[in-house]
């Protein structure tokens, strides 16, 4: 289902109803994080894989209502992107649309790298090349066991029997009723009962979809005598647990072993369309409402900045964000140099796609530090936020980051120790500014290498702030949350 959202004015009476209409209509979509890989992919452009993958989810939410699967490919703008998404079979339509925007939520972690999500309910998956007829990935594919044992010592043997025969059911079942099956044995004489799921993507032929579960079965089956397991392989996923997990109704037989497929009602379909408008409408309203407010604010203060830029002057400095001038790529966006029309180098750092989060941060970095100078900080000059990208100025330093002073083979001269304790002490005294000598204390909770910029005169100058957080004078800057890469983060708890 392709939905523009419910406006405002509905979303909200919608939702406050939306307690009664889930009593009716969702009983479990089942968006517990099962498994989620993001693939370590370089030289990608960050915005189009951002853009590509919204423009693929818009495609597909009509194959979503319809079928509770679908995928879309593209080439450009590069890099290619192949995206496939599928619920599990036995949820009603209502439920596959939610679990469907709750795992894009989550899988845009991983950008701007590409990934791969399974939550109990769907899976989600894109990445720049023809995986549709995948089947298994030894190198990326996930197995989740629960160590907890759910048979008494004497009875270990016969729950195990019980898994494994269960698995080879619903895996057999799966084969014959394109790609989805549930199955279950109820618990006799102490021994819990074993229920399990069995889920092939359906760009899979028969054969592939049976090599698929024949694998998954042999992983999911060395759990035993857990009491869950999930096996989630390229090409699809399996689950059993001493626990029905699944809403099928049983099929009336007197058989220990059912098999059962959902079917959605029609009336189930109309209200998961209400339900899905306000909930999409009201989420993307939302976020739109606080960028708005975010870039008020930052018009509102231009008068913070020694320059307001604007974008055609920034995009001329950086003859048009030519690969020749890029400096560097992060996360949030890439740095070029630019040439302003006075002849002043400076730097300028692309955010090259406005999702929320980065509107949050470069909000973040211009409001919290355009107002502190310290010579171990890196002074942000300007902005831009006039054009189709968020643009922060920042002066320029020759000898860029530290990261390709130190880890770039025969890239710079080697750092002398005086040099290597210059720069440790002009960190320290510019962390040590930013936690109380400039009035606030601030915490950057990204501090790295590539975030160490320096001079001509090898002075260490903190930068990028997207992340940075004030606090409280009298309270700890120690934290338990993660923020930033897993090496920026750690090393913000250190220091």
């Amino acid at each position: 289902m392709k939905s523009n959202g419910a406006s405002p004015s509905i979303a909200l009476p919608l939702l406050a109803l939306s307690s009664f209409f889930f009593s009716l209509a969702v009983s479990n979509p089942r968006i517990t994080e099962a498994g989620r890989i993001c693939e370590n992919f370089t030289g990608i452009v960050a915005g189009n894989v951002v853009s590509n993958g919204i423009t693929a989810m818009s495609e597909v939410s009509d194959s979503i209502a319809a079928q509770g699967w679908g995928k879309y490919s593209l080439a450009s703008p590069p890099p290619a992107m192949y995206f496939l998404t599928q619920c599990h079979g036995d949820l009603t339509e209502t439920e596959c649309l939610l679990c469907f925007t709750e795992s894009w939520t989550r899988i845009t972690r991983c950008l701007p790298s590409f990934g791969r999500l399974y939550l109990d309910g769907c899976f989600l998956r894109y990445g720049s090349y023809d995986f549709y007829n995948e089947t298994v990935d030894p190198t990326r594919d996930m197995l989740k066991c629960s160590s907890n044992l759910t048979a008494p010592a004497e009875r270990v043997a016969e729950l195990s029997d019980r898994v494994d025969r269960v698995l080879r059911n619903v895996s057999a079942s799966a084969v014959r009723n394109k790609g989805f099956a549930v199955a279950g044995e109820d618990g006799v004489g102490g021994v819990a009962g074993v229920y399990a799921l069995a889920q092939c993507w359906s760009t899979l032929d028969a054969g592939s979809c049976r090599f698929c579960l024949e694998n998954a079965t042999s992983m999911a089956r060395s759990c035993a005598p857990g009491e869950e397991a999930r096996a989630m392989n390229a090409g699809c996923f399996l689950r059993y647990s001493t626990t029905k997990f699944y809403d099928v109704p049983d099929s009336g037989g007197s058989s220990k072993v059912r098999i059962t497929i959902a079917i959605t009602s029609s009336a189930t379909a109309a209200t998961s369309l209400v339900l899905i408008g306000a909930y999409i409408g009201y989420k993307k309203y939302s976020k739109k409402k606080q960028m708005q407010n975010n870039l008020m604010q930052l018009r509102a203060s231009k008068s913070k900045f020694s320059l307001y830029f604007k974008y055609k002057t920034l995009e001329k400095a950086t003859n048009f964000f030519d690969d020749s001038r890029k400096l560097g790529q992060g996360g949030g966006g890439s740095v070029y140099k630019g040439i302003l029309p006075d002849g002043k180098v400076v730097a300028v750092k692309r955010l090259v796609f406005n999702t929320c989060q980065w509107a949050d941060d470069f909000f973040n970095e211009v409001n919290l530090i355009s107002g502190i100078r310290h010579k171990n900080l890196m002074r942000i000059l300007g902005c831009s936020i006039e054009g189709p990208e968020s643009l922060l100025v920042y002066e320029y330093l020759p000898k860029r980051s530290l990261d390709l002073v130190l880890f770039v083979n025969d890239a710079t001269p080697v750092l002398t120790w005086e040099e290597r304790l210059h720069i440790i002490i002009g960190t320290a005294e510019g962390l040590a500014y930013l936690h109380g000598g400039c009035g606030v204390k601030i915490i950057h909770r990204d501090i790295k290498t590539s975030n160490i910029l320096l001079d001509k005169n090898l002075t260490a100058k903190i930068s990028d702030f997207g992340l940075a957080r004030s606090i409280a004078l009298d309270k700890s800057h120690l934290s338990t949350g993660i923020a930033g890469t897993l090496y920026g983060s750690i090393t913000s708890q250190i220091i």
